[in-house]
C-alpha cells in the first residue's frame, strides 16, 4: 500500500537507493577514554531537531550509545515514529555518537540532505513506516523494512528549491510556535500570583491593612481576623472504606481521582484496607511534599494513601476559600521551615506544626467571594491558556501539511511566496484565537 499521492508516484525510489543507512557502528574495542557528546532519543523534537546532547567517556556511556553521525546525516528514530523525531545533523556534529534507537541516513549523489530531511517528515513517509512497524506498545521498525520504504526523489535543482522553500516558510512557522510555547509557560506563574493576590489581600485593591507580624505572610486587610488552623481541621483517620474510589493529591490541582490522571506512576495495592475515607471539605496534605504545596481540600468523597494526612473541617470557613488560601504562596514557605529531614527532597512537615500556624481570614461572605473571584480568574486564564495550545496545534498542522504538499510536488514552490499563501494562513490561524 501506497501512502504517497499520485503527483509524485514516478519520483519514488525506495529509501535505500538513496542513502546508506546506519553507515557506521562504534566497536566493543573502542578506545575507553573516547570522548563523544551522546544524543538520546529523548533530545530530538520535531521542532527543535536536536535539542540536547551529553559529553561522555566511552568507558561510561550506555550500550546505546554507539552510532556516529556526521554533517549531512538524517537521523530518525525507530521506535514510535509516529511522534516525528527526525533531525538533521549540521556540520557543528563533531564526535557526535546517537541512539541505536535511530536510524541513522547518510544521502548518495542523488538526493540532497536537506530534500531527504524534508521528505522522511512528511506524512506520507511516516504513514508507512508506522504501517511496516511492530508491536503494540511499543511499535517499531527493523532497518531492512525502513529502506524499502518509497520516497519522492525528484531531480536535483528541484530538490533544491523545495528544500530551501521549506527551511524558509517552517523557520517562520516554528518561531511562532516558539513564541506562543513561551506565552504558555508564563500562565502558571499568573495563576499563581492572581489566587495570591486574591486570598492574601482580597478584591478590594484600596483596603486599609496592617503588618501580620509575620515575615512570611506581610500585610493583612485590617477587617481580617487571626486564628490558628487548628480551629479549623483535625486530623481522623477512617479506614475500611475499600470499595470507594482513590484519590490521589498532585501539587498542581490538590485533590483529584487518580484514574483521571496517566502520569501517576505509583502503582495503587491490591490491599485498600489501610487506606483513608476522604470527603468533601477534607483537607489531604502529602506530607513529603507539602512543602511544595502537594495538599489542597477535597471536593471528591474516596479514600486516599494512608501515608497522607487527612483533616476533616471543625471550624467555620469556606471550604473554596481555604483550598486556595493554604495552597497559595506564601503558604509553602511556611510549610518549607516546619519540615525537616535528612535530604531536601524527603523533608517531611509535622502535622502538629501545621495546626499551630497562624491564618488570617475575612468574614464567611467574603470567603466565598473571594473564592469565586479566583475560580473566574482561573477560568479565563485557562481558557485563553487552552486557546493559545489550539493555535499551537494548528501551527504545527500547517507546517506538516506545507512539508507533504511540498515533497509530494502538490504546490509550486517557486509561486508560493508571491501569492502570499503562508501568510494568508497564519493569520487565519491568529483571527481563530482572538474570537
Amino acid at each position: 500500500m501506497s501512502f504517497w499521492p499520485s503527483s509524485c508516484h514516478r519520483q519514488l525510489l525506495p529509501l535505500k537507493h538513496a542513502c546508506t543507512l546506519n553507515p557506521e557502528a562504534l566497536s566493543e574495542s573502542t578506545d575507553p577514554d573516547f570522548e563523544f557528546e551522546y544524543v538520546d532519543i529523548g533530545n530530538v523534537t520535531l521542532e527543535g531537531g536536536v535539542t540536547a546532547r551529553e559529553q561522555m567517556k566511552f568507558a561510561n556511556s550506555p550500550s546505546r550509545a554507539r552510532k556516529p553521525v556526521q554533517s549531512g546525516d538524517v537521523i530518525i528514530s525507530t521506535v514510535r515514529t509516529y511522534l516525528k523525531a527526525v533531525a538533521s545533523i549540521g556540520p557543528e556534529a563533531h564526535n557526535w555518537i546517537v541512539s541505536t534507537g535511530f536510524a541513522v541516513l547518510r544521502p548518495n549523489s542523488q538526493i540532497l540532505p536537506g530534500f531527504l530531511y524534508r521528505a522522511v517528515q512528511s506524512n506520507p513517509f511516516v504513514e508507512s513506516v508506522v504501517a511496516a512497524s511492530t508491536g503494540v506498545s511499543y511499535p517499531a521498525i527493523n532497518p531492512s523494512a525502513l529502506g524499502s520504504i518509497l520516497i519522492p526523489i525528484p531531480d536535483l535543482p528541484t530538490q533544491k528549491s523545495i528544500a530551501d522553500f521549506l527551511n524558509r516558510e517552517t523557520a517562520r512557522i516554528d518561531q511562532l510556535i516558539q513564541k506562543k510555547q513561551g506565552q504558555l509557560a508564563l500562565f502558571p506563574e499568573k495563576e499563581k500570583a492572581e489566587i495570591s493576590r486574591l486570598v492574601l489581600r482580597g478584591t478590594d485593591a484600596n483596603i486599609d491593612t496592617f503588618p501580620s507580624g509575620i515575615v512570611w505572610r506581610g500585610a493583612v486587610p485590617s477587617h481580617w481576623t487571626e486564628s490558628r488552623l487548628k480551629a479549623h481541621f483535625k486530623m481522623r483517620k477512617r479506614q475500611g472504606f475499600e470499595d470507594r474510589t482513590v484519590l490521589s493529591v498532585y501539587r498542581e490541582f490538590g485533590v483529584i481521582e487518580k484514574s483521571s490522571r496517566d502520569d501517576n506512576i505509583n502503582k495503587t495495592p491490591e490491599d485498600l484496607s489501610k487506606y483513608q475515607l476522604v470527603e468533601p471539605g477534607d483537607l489531604v496534605i502529602n506530607k513529603m511534599k507539602a512543602w511544595q504545596g502537594s495538599l489542597g481540600v477535597s471536593t471528591f468523597t474516596g479514600i486516599t494513601s494512608p501515608d497522607y494526612v487527612v483533616m476533616v473541617p471543625i471550624g467555620e470557613h469556606d471550604a473554596g476559600y481555604m483550598h486556595h488560601l493554604l495552597r497559595a504562596r506564601p503558604m509553602p514557605t511556611a510549610y518549607h521551615l516546619i519540615s525537616n529531614g535528612i535530604r531536601i527532597d524527603q523533608w517531611r512537615m509535622e502535622p502538629e506544626k501545621f495546626l499551630s500556624l497562624p491564618v488570617f481570614l475575612p468574614p464567611l461572605h467574603e470567603q466565598r467571594q473571594i473564592a469565586t473571584s479566583v475560580n473566574r480568574v482561573l477560568k479565563n486564564l485557562r481558557d485563553v491558556s487552552e486557546a493559545v495550545s489550539r493555535s499551537i496545534d494548528r501551527l504545527r498542522e500547517l507546517r506538516s501539511a506545507l512539508i507533504t504538499a511540498a515533497v509530494t510536488g502538490q504546490i509550486n514552490v517557486a509561486t508560493w511566496d508571491k501569492q502570499g499563501l503562508t501568510d494568508r494562513r497564519l493569520d487565519k490561524i491568529e483571527e481563530t484565537l482572538r474570537a
